[in-house]
């Protein structure tokens, strides 16, 4: 259902202490961080986290919802490597949090099956996708937790869909599932038994694990995000592919039902056929600009190859890369190219369709890391702006985006990895960056060391457009 803004700010004012005691209150420590970049003043400047996981600006707070390795109602293990995620009302009146788990054949260590797969009786087997050869069941897919909407304590949390493979993100429905992504085009053979590379379904409304079907007619690539238009049921569909990338959009032949199949198809710049939008070499595309925009259908969907970007390309597509988070916004949607731009620092792209093919407009592209670094999963707040979690090679940040581009500061990541024999310092990404039903929560992930779903909640309604000070 729509959050109004007056709702929005009705809620927000309401909750915004509601964490109190619950976590460390971000402003009661000492320290203030000395620069965290941005443009804006946003909500002000970030103070150090005590517990040295989340700083915040004064007034904030957050709660650690689910960790890694923590045991499941189900009696599995909460797997690793927490990624995309989305958040929904179910009809009890609980939220409901369906979040991936971006995990490879290789790491028993954060199965959910535990380490010697001694917890696998505990399900129905035959639901998840895919073994590898020798039986051991692949360790991607997805956990549901069931939360109290007034304390987010968790009622229940389950595996949602197993024997996937290195699930990144993807994107809710407007029906109320969660559409779960492979970053993958790895095929059947030493490693696993099946095909990957495909998007799967689940229900926020299952209570338990759910038969993993592939969605073969969104493609077989190496698909990243998902975002559907609520009124003509178009999928627009980004891909995770370093320097040959796609921008899809499929166009179901029942809406709401993709299991039917439907059509897949590239965008390409009317006129411009192959048109380059990375503006690696020269600034094709400027900062702002609008183009238009047509569809190519795409051959071989099932990608035989592994090829598609590539043949697609040749034949007219625009050429992107390293496509990931998208979401739908009031009529448009946004996507983010991670390591587009002259600085391969980013870009996040804007898509409008209309009668006539549609627009594209560059709408944000990074030319400082300071600002913006590595923009990668976002969602859409309920004061209209862009939430994005970066996933640069130093600090990282969650920031936000004004309608008019301008970038501000709302939390970094504190918890940091040393390595004695490197002598480096390593910040986990932060991803799954999604809002309560209500809008008065941000929840988010940390992917690694140990996995962490964070919840943040804070004066959202009193964000300032001010200049940043220096």
């Amino acid at each position: 259902m729509p959050l109004s803004r007056r709702h929005f700010l009705r809620n927000a004012a309401a909750t915004t202490t509601a964490f109190a005691g619950l976590a460390a209150l971000a402003g009661c420590g000492p320290r203030r961080l000395r620069d965290v970049g941005g443009e804006l003043e946003g909500y002000g400047p970030l103070y150090r986290d005590p517990g040295h996981l989340l700083d915040l600006p004064r007034g904030f707070s957050y709660q650690v919802i689910s960790t890694e390795g923590e045991e499941m109602s189900d009696g599995l293990i909460t797997p690793g490597d927490f990624d995309g995620m989305a958040c929904f009302e179910r009809e009890d009146g609980r939220i409901a949090l369906i979040r991936n788990h971006e995990l490879h054949p290789g790491q028993q260590d954060r199965s959910p099956f535990g380490p010697d797969n001694e917890r696998l009786e505990r399900i129905a087997a035959s639901r998840l996708y895919d073994r590898a050869p020798d039986g051991t069941p692949l360790h991607g897919g997805t956990t549901t937790l069931v939360l109290n909407p007034d304390t987010l304590a968790i009622e229940r949390q389950f595996l949602s869909l197993g024997g996937t493979h290195n699930n990144c993100a993807g994107g809710p429905t407007p029906w109320g599932s969660w559409l779960t992504c492979e970053e993958t085009t790895e095929r059947a053979g030493e490693r696993m038994r099946r095909d990957h590379g495909y998007v799967f379904e689940v229900p926020s409304s299952a209570n338990e694990l759910v038969e993993a079907v592939p969605l073969r007619g969104l493609g077989r690539f190496r698909h990243e995000a998902a975002a559907i238009d609520p009124v003509r049921g178009i999928v627009y569909l980004t891909e995770d592919a370093y320097d040959d990338a796609l921008f899809y959009r499929f166009l179901p032949d029942q809406p709401g039902e993709l299991w039917r199949g439907g059509r897949l198809q590239a965008l390409a710049i009317r006129g411009r056929p192959g048109f380059d939008t990375r503006n690696w070499s020269s600034r094709a595309f400027a900062p702002g600009e609008w183009l238009d925009t047509e569809w190519i259908d795409i051959v071989d969907t099932d990608n035989p190859d592994g090829d598609m970007a590539l043949r697609h390309i040749a034949i007219g597509a625009a050429h992107f890369t390293r496509g990931e988070g998208a979401w739908f916004g009031e009529d448009e949607v946004y996507f983010t190219c991670t390591d587009g731009g002259s600085l391969h620092s980013g870009q996040i792209f804007r898509y409008v369709h209309d009668g006539s093919g549609g627009r594209i407009q560059l709408f944000h592209e990074s030319d400082d890391t300071t600002i913006m670094d590595h923009c990668d999963n976002l969602t859409i707040a309920p004061w209209g702006d862009l939430i994005i979690a970066e996933d640069g090679p130093s600090e990282q940040y969650i920031r936000g985006v004004t309608p008019e581009g301008r970038v501000y500061t709302i939390a970094r990541n504190a918890f940091a990895v040393h390595s004695e024999e490197s002598d480096d310092t390593s910040y986990s990404e932060f991803c799954g960056p999604c809002f309560s039903p209500d809008g008065s929560v941000l929840f988010l992930n940390v992917q690694s060391s140990p996995s962490r779903t964070l919840a943040i909640r804070g004066p959202w309604q009193q964000r300032s457009l001010e200049p940043r000070s220096a």
